[in-house]
């Protein structure tokens, strides 16, 4: 059975919010979500009779709703004028006005001429966040590449191939056929944050299970544990407040 897929409006404290009506029969019953990295509402019907009345389950879940998405981290702008982490540290975001020939050739770069490092993105204003989303991602994909293959390489392992996404439920995960996938967004975090989640998913490579021998190997490659699992539970989320990811 294919999924089915409705959108609807529903006003919560004097604001429209769209609520995505999705079919699943593998659902028990009619369930309200509220997605914590995105805000994203929706309710899963188990059956296409329950799809009728899952609006109006939704609409007397009001309260718990608009109780969970004051919690949603709200977006920050990736735009001149605004402030992005990267690697655990805010920068400014300007643009790339009165500078060399040479950086004119660079989309973005840190500039740290001045007595306050920035980010600063050449092109039009318009094209900002697309460009500093862009870079990101690309400094995402070569900062995981580098520190999985040298974790892996510590354990005597080898990954089938690596992935990165825009994932909002796991930062990243291996699968049984050795593939590792990771989360861009860890870019925007401290390192040793990264590092953590990179040696977590290596560690997996040679033990597929969270007992005593795969956490040791997690603790030989990063030592200290819990100082980058209390920032993830603590701030993790706030990651997702930068360039929002796109709804479905």
């Amino acid at each position: 059975m294919k999924s089915k897929v409705r959108r609807k409006l529903l006003k919560i404290d004097g604001e429209p919010v769209e609520v995505m009506v999705r079919l699943n029969p593998r659902a028990r019953r009619l369930i309200v979500k509220v997605d914590s990295a995105t805000g994203e509402v929706s309710v899963i019907a188990p059956s296409r009779r329950a799809l009728d009345s899952a609006f109006d389950f939704a609409r007397k879940e009001k309260a718990w709703i608009a109780n969970q998405l004051a919690f949603v981290p709200r977006p920050v702008p990736l735009a001149p004028g605004g402030r992005v982490l990267y690697r655990g540290v805010e920068y400014p975001i300007r643009c790339a006005d009165g500078i060399s020939a040479a950086d004119r050739r660079r989309p973005v770069w840190i500039d740290r001429e001045g007595e306050c490092p920035v980010v600063r993105v050449n092109g039009r204003a318009e094209h900002a966040t697309r460009r500093l989303t862009d870079w990101l991602k690309r400094e995402a994909r070569t900062r995981l590449d580098e520190r999985t293959g040298e974790f892996a390489a510590r354990i005597g392992a080898r990954p089938k191939r690596i992935t990165v996404r825009d994932t909002t439920s796991r930062w990243g995960s291996c699968s049984s056929a050795k593939a590792l996938s990771f989360s861009w967004r860890l870019i925007l975090a401290p390192p040793h944050v990264l590092d953590y989640v990179v040696a977590h998913e290596v560690a997996h490579l040679k033990e597929l299970n969270h007992g005593p021998r795969f956490w040791r190997l997690v603790a030989l490659l990063i030592g200290d544990v819990d100082r980058p699992q209390t920032w993830l539970h603590e701030k993790g989320g706030l990651l997702h407040r930068y360039a929002p990811r796109k709804r479905a």
